[in-house]
């Protein structure tokens, strides 16, 4: 029987060490469990179309693996690899589910589950010439607000507005940027929780507290240390990974003020270092022990 193998694409596009790393540790925990890694940049794989017809250039064009580990958020390449019939983890629907914050947040209404109040800001083009809506958004949430820009991780394009000025000043700033306006948790300032669900099940958790801003992010200054979620939370962490369709995720939790977990985010293409720094567990061999008996099923 040949060996196991796996592609593991990360955004060539991105310099950044914590993203080599993922596509490292994850090709490290690969090994452990007897796959054969290769570790591939997305721009080394173009989705080409000629005579009606798709196919993959570049250098991997005539191989196929057993699977696909996509630590990237190029829906295109995912989506052409999955046309191609190989098994992709995880799938270019769910990670087009959470990449896109307006998505998700409409994925999780649909489901019923808990998350702040929140208005997906209409389409604008180009200039943003009419804000007439900005009344109803603060009728109807109020201030402090959060103001998420769809796509953006660690935290980053999310936005703490105290007043009505600070608002328009933003919106019009943002112009077609697509976002949501949304309601503070003021219970969960500085304070959320970050499950990693694989499987449906949580495999490690993690408190995430920040003294210096709204945000708990490490990446701005959040702490961490380890943390024994309730059966409540991983439920719901789990009812959100499978509603976004995803074989794993990082689940992101705030507190409600009665302690009622209230849904943050998913993350589908979550970052293991830090959970693995903070509690000592690899989530990375659980995705690919999940992975395995999901392709040999």
């Amino acid at each position: 029987m040949s060996q196991t193998s796996c592609w593991i694409i990360y955004n060539g596009n991105l310099p950044q060490k914590k993203f080599m790393d993922f596509a490292q540790w994850t090709a490290s925990a690969a090994q452990k469990k007897g796959i054969k890694p290769t570790i591939i940049k997305n721009n080394d794989m173009l989705v080409s179309f000629k005579n009606g017809t798709s196919f993959l250039a570049g250098r991997l064009k005539d191989e196929r693996p057993d699977f696909v580990l996509f630590g990237d958020k190029d829906i295109f390449l995912a989506r052409q690899l999955e046309n191609m019939g190989i098994p992709v983890y995880n799938s270019a629907d769910a990670i087009e589910t959470c990449d896109n914050k307006s998505r998700m947040y409409q994925t999780l209404a649909y489901q019923g589950i808990l998350f702040p109040k929140t208005i997906i800001a209409p389409k604008v083009f180009g200039e943003l010439h009419d804000d007439s809506h900005c009344d109803m958004v603060i009728k109807e949430i109020g201030f402090p607000m959060v103001v998420k820009e769809a796509y953006g991780s660690f935290g980053m394009q999310v936005h703490l507005v105290q007043n009505e000025a600070e608002l328009l000043s933003l919106m019009k700033t943002l112009k077609n940027t697509e976002y949501v306006f949304q309601e503070m948790v003021a219970s969960s300032y500085g304070r959320d929780v970050r499950i990693n669900i694989v499987g449906g099940n949580a495999v490690a958790s993690m408190l995430r507290k920040s003294e210096t801003d709204f945000r708990a992010n490490v990446s701005f200054g959040g702490k961490t240390e380890p943390y024994t979620p309730t059966k409540e939370q991983e439920d719901l962490a789990a009812a959100c990974a499978q509603a976004a369709g995803t074989a794993f995720a990082g689940v992101d939790l705030l507190f409600g003020e009665d302690g009622t977990p209230i849904v943050c985010e998913i993350n589908s293409n979550a970052h293991i270092r830090s959970i693995y720094d903070c509690t000592g567990i690899d989530v990375a061999d659980h995705m690919m022990d999940h992975i395995l008996r999901t392709i040999q099923s």
